[in-house]
This record gives structure tokens, sequence and C-alpha cells, in this order.
């Protein structure tokens, strides 16, 4: 099946973008106390030269002092902002796009490099997971300064000439430790038996960003059902759940959902074959990104334990995208490999394709 749809131009608010590939966030850790420097600006420079539509920073974490659990993870606010100055004007003269993606980590594990923050680690509780507390429940006072924080990120994101932004609330991290029951046991505001009552932390971030950004910046948020410790969790039950949970995020201000997966062509509920980026659209009638194992064999983490991929088909991913499933197609792995995946898959020049390996988590290519 030719990929040739996946080259249509797309356009939403701010966002104006030559094709529907998307380059997803994935965590490099190239970044020495925070400060993104000029062999990151190249990284990202060398996919806008490769044809990217849009790319996705790795996490970048919003001014709170325990927002991170990584010395290298870049910040998005202070010192580091001339930095991603320099990585915007780079992606800007290859004529590619880019949004960051902000972040707040919530409680984590210590780093196995041994450095931790100032400050104890904060969450909605002290609980990563069921199995392990690490930090501090927040202060509705932590929790206002913390959804200040992500506003003027993104501020300065709109300041600094992006195209968009990304919130991060999947994966176990700040925003999803409050929609989770098993992390989120307040009592407050915040808190709540039903996933529904626990979006508010999260609807009340995207509304001090819409706020801070104005209407005609393109806002993204990622979601995911799964936790990292359990790949077939779902917060989301059911399509009712879903829509609970997805609806009062739509109207808060998100533009364009980033549905997270571990594999983009399975089903999200019994009786119907759509992913969750095809829930999301079908729900809120917004734009979708699917994500999820796309071009390569095996997983993401099981690169970690030194599997590695090959090259996979696109025909699928063709299917669902014409169809009308989604709008956008996020990529990993095939793009911190190969700058030159999209050219290649646009050229049709499928023996040059290359495969991945743990490797390559270690260099900037």
């Amino acid at each position: 099946m030719s990929s040739e749809s996946l080259f249509k131009p797309f356009s939403l608010k701010s966002l104006n973008i030559k094709n529907r590939i998307v380059m997803a966030p994935m965590t490099r850790s190239f970044s020495p106390n925070g400060i993104p420097t000029d062999d990151v600006a190249s990284y990202y420079s060398r996919r806008a030269a490769g044809d990217v539509g849009l790319i996705l920073s790795e996490g970048t974490v919003i001014e709170r002092a325990s927002s991170s659990n990584d010395a290298n993870i870049p910040h998005f606010y202070g010192e580091a902002l001339d930095g991603w100055k320099k990585v915007i004007d780079g992606v800007h003269q290859e004529g590619g796009s880019m949004g960051p993606q902000i972040w707040h980590m919530g409680i984590m594990a210590n780093h196995h490099s041994g450095w931790t923050p100032s400050v104890p680690f904060e969450g909605p509780s002290e609980y990563n997971n069921p199995n392990l507390a690490n930090g501090v429940a927040m202060t509705e006072a932590d929790i206002a300064e913390t959804i200040l924080a992500f506003g003027r990120a993104a501020a300065d994101a709109k300041r600094l000439g992006f195209d968009c932004v990304e919130i991060h609330g999947a994966h176990g991290y700040l925003i999803d430790q409050f929609f989770w029951e098993a992390t989120n046991n307040r009592t407050d505001k915040y808190g709540g038996k039903t996933l529904a009552e626990r979006t508010r932390f999260a609807v009340e971030v995207i509304k001090e960003v819409r706020k801070q950004v104005g209407e005609d910046f393109t806002i993204i948020l990622r979601l995911s059902q799964f936790k990292p410790s359990d790949y077939n969790f779902k917060l989301a039950r059911t399509s009712e759940e879903m829509e609970a949970w997805l609806l009062p995020l739509s109207e808060a201000g998100v533009d364009i959902f980033h549905c997270s997966q571990r594999r983009f062509w399975e089903a999200e509920f019994e009786g119907s074959d759509l992913n969750f980026a095809g829930w999301a659209k079908k729900i809120t009638g917004k734009a979708t990104i699917t994500v999820g194992s796309v071009g390569l064999t095996g997983e993401f983490m099981a690169a970690f334990a030194g599997e590695s991929s090959q090259p996979s088909s696109l025909d699928e991913l063709v299917r669902r995208f014409e169809r009308g499933d989604f709008d956008l197609v996020a990529v990993g792995r095939p793009l911190l490999a190969d700058p030159h995946w999209v050219e290649k898959i646009r050229d049709d020049k499928n023996e040059e394709l290359v495969g991945f390996s743990k490797e390559a988590l270690g260099v900037l290519l």
C-alpha cells in the first residue's frame, strides 16, 4: 500500500506542517544540568532537514524543584531557554515545525545515577504506584504553583517561536498520577472516586496553558491508558468512561490528543477495531495522533533488554489513516535511529531503512 496519503499537509491554528508524520517525544538525557547543548540543537535540526512534519521534543521539565529525577533532562525555564531558542531556530532554518513537550514527573523512583532533586518528589499522594512511596503529597498551594508553572512554560514556548506545545499527561507522570486511583487518594477537590472527578488537575493545567498562549496557539495533550509497569491497564475501561475523561479535557482547550499505546493496531474496546486515537477522535471530534510500534518490529521497552527491531510494513497504519481514524502518526525508534527515515518512506527506498538497537539510545545520531 502506498504511503502517499501520509504526505498531505496539515494545518490547525498555529500549526502548519508539510506531512502527517510526527517525531514522538523520546527522553535523551543529553542536557547537562538541564541545559540543551548545541548537539541537542543539531539532533533536532537533522530531523527537520529529513522532512519530519512535526517534531515534538523530548520531555522538558517545568519550573518546580522536584519536577525531574535526572540532572541531564532538559529544563524549560531559566538558562535553558537560550538553548531551546537555538533548537527552534535551527529547526525553522531547515523548514521544520516543532513543539516542546512540557513535563512534571511527579513522584519518581530515585535515578540510578544517585542524583536527587533538592526537595522531595511531589504528587497527588506520596505514591508513584501502589508499591512505591517516595515523596510528598502536594498541598493545594503546591498544585496552584505547579499549574502556573505549566502556563509559564507554554508562554515561553510561544515567545521563543515554537509552533505548538505538548503537555505530558501520560505514562505514570504527574498529571497521570492525578488520573489514577492508585496514586490519587485525595479527599479534596483534586481527588474523587471516578476518573472524571480526577481530571480536575489536568483541566486546570490546560486552562492555564490556554490562557497564557491565547486561542490561536495549538495545544497537544499526550495521554496513555497503560502504566509503564502494566501495559494491559486501562484508566478508562469503557467508552463511556473514556468520554467522561476526555470531554472535559477537550472543553478545557486541547486541540490535538496524542494517544500513546503499545501497539497502534490494537483495539481499545471490544466490539470495535478502533484504537485509542480512533476513540479519542470519535468522542471529542478533535484531531488525534496515533503512536505505538510504528515502522518497526518489536517494542521500545524491549530495546533496554537488548532486543533489536527491524523495519516493518506501514500498510495497516495507512489503511486506518485513510479510513479517518486519526490525523497524524507519531514515530519514535525509527527516527531516533535514522534522521532520514521520512525521506526513505516518501521515496519508497524501503531497502535503505535501518533497524533499531539499544546502542542508538546512547548517542545523538
